[in-house]
């Protein structure tokens, strides 16, 4: 069971990164054209302002896809000394603090929506952008980073509860320096 909800959570967030890409992708492409047409003595205007927000965005929604392929930082030099009950436990400790972080985020970025949602904000620039159109998936993304990881920890919790630290260690471990150049 903690397998196939890995699993799962593995494969939408392939599709959250892929898209997240092409969102990038395109945000480049207009960013390049707004350099080209400045050349030729025009300008789109306010893609700096739109690349913010999609650097916003995209990071949002990146963190649970990083957090599964295991891709934040950690510093691990006790974990790395103790065997493997020991990398267990700080293991899970480490996602706990990061979930709990992550929540404290979600949690909070409700408000600064909800009041955008209130009073029908937009930007304070030329583009004078509807705020909710940015916030809304900025949200969405720290809330989806916040499931993904709560369920990433009781996945893991269940394999080290069925003493199963190997594969718990390849699903929310930490890899040294050494281990990524093999």
């Amino acid at each position: 069971m903690a397998l196939r909800l890995l699993t799962i959570l593995r494969k939408l967030n392939h599709w959250v990164a892929i898209l997240i890409g092409v969102m990038l992708m395109a945000c480049a492409a207009l960013v390049l054209l707004d350099i080209v047409s400045r050349q030729l003595g025009a300008s789109l205007g306010g893609t700096d302002e739109i690349s913010g927000y999609v650097m916003a965005i995209a990071t949002s929604w990146g963190m649970a896809y990083t957090l599964l392929e295991l891709g934040h930082v950690r510093i691990d030099f006790l974990r790395s000394r103790g065997g493997s009950k020991v990398r267990a436990v700080f293991d899970l400790f480490s996602l706990v603090v990061l979930c709990g972080t992550v929540t404290l985020i979600a949690v909070k970025s409700w408000p600064v929506l909800e009041r955008s949602l209130k009073n029908g904000s937009t930007a304070n620039t030329p583009l004078e952008t509807p705020l909710v159109l940015v916030q809304t998936p900025w949200f969405l993304g720290w809330v989806w980073f916040a499931i993904v990881g709560w369920l990433t920890f009781v996945a893991a919790a269940a394999l080290v509860m069925r003493g199963e630290f190997s594969t718990s260690e390849q699903t929310i471990g930490v890899f040294g320096e050494e281990d990524a150049a093999l």
